[in-house]
Order: C-alpha cells, then structure tokens, then sequence
C-alpha cells in the first residue's frame, strides 16, 4: 500500500536491502533490492537465512 507520494509509510516496518545488505527502517530503496517487510530489525537481518533455509526444505519435499 503507497501513500499520495508513491511510497510505501514506515509504520515501524524493516527492510533487508540485497544490494547493500543493510536493514532499513521504512521503505527506502527501490522495490527490486528489497525483503520484507519484517515486523522487527532482527527478522530483517535474518532475512536471506530465512529464505535459505525455505528454499532447501521446498527443495528437500520435493
């Protein structure tokens, strides 16, 4: 959901940034480099673990 500005609000959301690898609070980068929203920091951060280990348990059911 994007407000008038064409941005997403914060709402206290994060984000975990592929190309830089940083977390940031509230949609800040373009839609391509990011994860999420995460309702904490931390789920952020862990964002490309988490995703990982998704991917090989798919992989293992199938």
């Amino acid at each position: 959901m994007t407000d008038e500005s064409g941005t997403a609000p914060t709402g206290g959301e994060y984000w975990y940034n592929t190309k830089t690898g940083a977390v940031e609070e509230g949609h800040q980068s373009s839609w391509p480099h990011l994860m999420g929203p995460y309702p904490t920091r931390e789920e952020a951060q862990n964002a490309l673990a988490n995703a990982e280990r998704r991917n090989e348990e798919w992989d293992a059911e199938d």
